[in-house]
């Protein structure tokens, strides 16, 4: 490959810039759009670049001028000169810096974090300049950033707590619901340990997914033993009874259908399964664990939050009735 190599000093005395010789190079063997042509169906770019028989070989670079900041033609042979080497087919830049993209696999039972540590301790090894760095990109860069994904989960929850509190005009319905919740988180994770699947970026989507998934078994129960109590006037422990029995086939059956969809997935079945496959596992642990736990708890709480909700009116009440006497007797 031939390379190019300028004489700054020499650019800099002729009042040549290295933009302008750029733009010159730029311009002959490059493809430089200078206008648009607008017809009535169609738009066409005027692009300028020179004969592909006078830039068929490298010397054609001998028939080259740039022009000096006096507005003077300088053959670019005057500032340049081309010799033989290795360059590169293509320079990417990133944030205005020059990158390189190093891509690795990883062997069976070494995860992301310890494949990026054995890479840096190679790089450290070679003692390079100090201008170069290492930094992870793409998909990686988001792997290896925890804090991104945590932040993700909490704005989802507060999403959800923030709607169901609209929707049941009510701040410890949303608690009962969203109590559901680190039941699927500790399934997943157990689900991912048993089988030794790594925590990857696939694998916290279905952290995200669960918090969908998971919380309609408790609004389920929640919705029908609030209509319950509200219109019928039953007690909170009889109302979520009765929500448990009808709910229960409704609840049962949603919840087969996610674990069955999740189980190809989880199985590992066609092409590229090892990337979905962390999907189904944590899926699947979550329901079964969630599914398990939540119909018994998510009763539990919402009698406690019910008479904690009744004992904190009736406080309230008897808190106002006394400062009424108060300013009576006054």
């Amino acid at each position: 490959m031939q390379k190019i190599v300028i004489d700054r000093e020499k650019a800099s005395r002729l009042g040549v810039s290295i933009g302008a010789i750029d733009g010159a190079l730029y311009g002959a063997f490059g493809q430089r759009q200078i206008s648009t042509i607008y017809a009535d169906l169609n738009q066409y770019g005027v692009v300028v670049n020179a004969l592909p028989s006078q830039t068929g070989s490298p010397a054609a670079i001998e028939d080259l001028y740039v022009a000096s900041r006096s507005g003077q033609m300088i053959p670019l042979t005057a500032l340049a000169h081309q010799e033989p080497g290795l360059a590169p087919s293509q320079v990417t830049h990133q944030n205005q810096y020059t990158v390189m993209d190093l891509s690795y696999n990883l062997a069976p039972g070494v995860s992301s974090g310890e494949g990026d540590a054995i890479v840096k301790a190679a790089i450290d090894g070679l003692r390079m300049p100090g201008d170069i760095r290492q930094a992870a990109r793409g998909g990686f860069r988001q792997a290896m950033d925890p804090a991104a994904m945590l932040m993700l989960i909490i704005a989802a929850i507060a999403t959800v707590y923030i709607v169901l509190g609209m929707l049941y005009e009510n701040l410890v319905h949303p608690v009962t619901i969203l109590s559901t919740l680190p039941a699927a988180g500790m399934g997943a994770l157990l689900a991912l340990w048993i089988t030794r699947t790594d925590l990857s970026v696939i694998s916290m989507i279905a952290l995200v997914l669960l918090i969908g998934i998971v919380k309609k078994n408790a609004i389920m129960m929640i919705d029908f033993a609030l209509v319950a109590q509200r219109e019928h006037g039953k007690a909170p422990a009889e109302a979520v009874r009765e929500a448990c029995i009808v709910r229960f086939r409704p609840i049962m059956m949603t919840t087969m259908v996610a674990i069955l969809a999740a189980l190809p997935l989880a199985i590992g079945l066609g092409e590229g399964s090892e990337l979905r496959r962390p999907l189904g596992i944590a899926m699947i642990g979550g329901l079964l664990i969630s599914q398990s736990l939540t119909l018994l708890s998510t009763p539990a709480l919402y009698v406690i939050f019910s008479c904690l909700q009744q004992h904190w009116r009736s406080w309230r009440a008897r808190r106002k009735a006394r400062r009424q006497q108060r300013i009576a007797r006054a």
